[in-house]
């Protein structure tokens, strides 16, 4: 596995990249040589946020992503989080990687434990919503989400035409998701 590490607002010292491989190491054994992990540690400067020390960690196996993000007011502590995120995210879905991935050599699944869990039963559709998209642009999508109380909407985009979802983000801020074809 190979592992990419990339700072917002931080220095990735020698220390800081050599915590981030020894501890993301551990997950190599689920992993082909060939996995790309991508590693991003950020530091918020916003001093109203207590935890501002952000690890997210993100690996695309075939189309399949696994991701997870962690903050604390340090960054070791993150990191330690982030991966057993990880390790938990793998655990959980061991059974639905093997459906998906069975044929390929890009995860190791004979290293990864069962999940015993007894509330991992197959999750149903329980509920369909059909609402009218109309053409708007993302200032009007963040407005219409406002009102309605949601977390995010989903929107015609005016300048492309294309579906696109804005979220509200744990910083407060927005995103935009546009679809890639």
């Amino acid at each position: 596995m190979k592992t990419i590490i990339a700072g917002k607002n931080i220095a990735v010292t020698e220390g800081l990249k050599i915590a981030v491989e020894n501890k993301i190491g551990k997950l190599e054994k689920f992993f082909d040589k060939e996995i790309e992990l991508y590693v991003t540690l950020e530091v918020l400067k916003n001093p109203q946020i207590k935890d501002n020390q952000i690890i997210e960690a993100t690996v695309n196996i075939n189309g399949t992503i696994i991701r997870a993000e962690e903050a604390t007011v340090d960054m070791y502590s993150s990191i330690d989080l982030v991966v057993d995120k990880l390790a938990q995210q793998i655990t959980k879905h061991k059974k639905k990687l093997e459906k998906k991935h069975k044929n390929q050599n890009h995860i190791r699944f004979d290293e990864i434990p069962e999940d015993f869990d007894e509330d991992d039963e197959e999750k149903l559709i329980v509920k369909t919503k059909r609402f009218e998209v109309r053409p708007m642009d993302y200032e009007e999508a963040i407005l219409q989400m406002e009102l309605l109380g949601h977390n995010f909407f989903l929107f015609a985009n005016a300048e492309t035409g294309e579906s696109n979802v804005i979220y509200k983000r744990k910083d407060g801020n927005y995103g935009l998701i546009e679809p890639k074809y």
